[in-house]
């Protein structure tokens, strides 16, 4: 396949663990829908490689995040098979430019979401079980420097991600009022709640699927959802320990080496 200027930029950023510049410092007129047509085309480079799309994950979705970057709306990526890291398994630093970390509500979806009308109501009757999850960072923009359309391209930062705790059926769960803490070689970073996600995980994924409704796009059945994070990312090296405690779900965990 060939790819546009923008996306082998940012997939050969990512192939060689080199940062490179905003897409914006030189195409001021990016717009968020001709970013995600790049971004389609950084996901189809991993797919070429025989990845396939396990699921995808939400953006700046909390107040923290949005302040934290500088941009002022959500955004969604897609995650592929080589991303996945296995419950207990290290963060290997080295595979990647710049790696955060930060904690969210999964979903594992047991039938399909598609539509402009998708409610949060749709998205909990749809989700088989819920995860606490760790999202691995890694912009390919040098010192997380980036617009919204850049970072959309960018496919959302999407680097990697581990799942962890206990798979629950999301009936009987408050996950708006579900809570986590958050820390980083046993000190606590941060406390939060679902709340701090759209007002809900739920809502989080029930404006991803309206979303990839104006894209003719939907989501699948086993596919896994990253809700968006409910605190501020964090920087992390070799010797690193992630630990994301969430309420009833269960805690997970990710050595960085």
């Amino acid at each position: 396949m060939t790819y546009s200027e923008p996306a082998k930029r940012l997939i050969e950023a990512a192939e060689n663990r080199v940062a490179t510049t905003a897409l914006t410092d030189s195409d001021p007129n990016l717009n968020v829908a001709s970013a995600y047509d790049i971004q389609a085309e950084v996901v189809q480079a991993r797919l070429d490689r025989g990845h396939v799309v396990v699921g995808a994950k939400l953006g700046l979705t909390s107040i923290a995040k949005q302040k934290q970057m500088n941009v002022s709306e959500p955004l969604y990526g897609w995650l592929t098979s080589d991303m996945q890291i296995d419950t207990e398994a290290s963060l290997r630093c080295n595979d990647f430019i710049q790696p955060r970390c930060e904690p969210e509500i999964a979903f594992l979806l047991g039938s399909d979401l598609n539509g402009a009308h998708i409610s949060a109501v749709h998205v909990l009757a749809a989700t088989q079980y819920i995860f606490a999850a760790v999202d691995v960072l890694d912009s390919r923009f040098a010192g997380y420097s980036f617009t919204l359309p850049d970072v959309a391209a960018d496919n959302s930062s999407s680097a990697g991600f581990t799942l962890g705790g206990t798979a629950i059926n999301p009936e009987g769960l408050n996950l708006r009022t579900l809570g986590c803490a958050f820390e980083k070689n046993g000190q606590l970073i941060a406390t939060a709640s679902g709340a701090a996600v759209l007002g809900h995980p739920a809502s989080s994924v029930a404006w991803l699927v309206r979303k990839l409704a104006t894209r003719g796009e939907g989501l699948k059945a086993g596919h896994i959802i990253l809700s968006g994070a409910i605190t501020e990312a964090v920087a992390v090296e070799p010797g690193d320990c992630i630990t994301a405690r969430f309420d009833q779900i269960g805690t997970v965990e990710i050595p960085c080496i």
